[in-house]
């Protein structure tokens, strides 16, 4: 009887020491940004308020894109998102937003259809042919990059940029453990 529990624990402890290192990849990869001149930003969507304001986090990818728009890196921004429980469309919330900021009407390109990483990156791919763009740096919270750069390069776009606000919450660790078998779900199924 002892030998199986044995087995057991040693085959629970490799796939924990298994987890914790694809998570510790993930969270490499998004703190490494990779910056460069770039015909799009893409801002993906996160929780908008009621009154139809970004949420901090959502604020905090808005203006790390921002930046990159102002710093002469990209011409473009495309904010996508869907609708949440809020009835406010992601896109078009941060669409006023970077408005609010600045940012031309003519340089903001809007997806209110990205209910989730793969329908942003399908939509992209699509927008991104429409408006003759060729090359696109993500915007998203450190934890998300790994899988929406992956999601992205199974739509054909490959050589994508990355850049990730300085904005964190304990909230965090539950993202980034959600993000492990997210990853695996998009590398298996596409």
């Amino acid at each position: 009887m002892k030998q199986p529990m044995r087995w057991i624990g040693r085959i629970m402890i490799s796939i924990a020491g298994l987890v914790l290192l694809c998570a510790g990849l993930i969270v490499v990869d998004g703190l490494t940004d990779d910056i460069r001149r770039s015909d799009v930003a893409v801002v993906l969507g996160s929780k908008v308020n009621s009154n139809g304001t970004p949420s901090p986090r959502l604020q905090a990818r808005l203006g790390r894109a921002l930046e990159l728009y102002k710093g002469g890196w990209t011409s473009h921004i495309l904010v996508s998102g869907g609708t949440g429980i809020e009835g406010v469309p992601e896109g078009t919330a941060m669409k006023r937003w970077l408005i609010s900021k600045g940012v031309p009407e003519t340089a903001i390109i809007v997806d209110d259809q990205g209910v989730d990483t793969r329908a942003t990156a399908r939509n992209t791919s699509v927008l991104m042919h429409a408006h003759n763009l060729h090359s696109v740096i993500i915007v998203s919270q450190y934890f998300h990059i790994s899988r929406t750069k992956l999601a992205f390069s199974q739509e054909g776009l490959t050589g994508v940029g990355s850049a990730h606000p300085d904005y964190f919450e304990a909230r965090d660790l539950y993202s980034l453990a959600r993000e492990v078998p997210g990853y695996a779900g998009y590398l298996l199924h596409r």
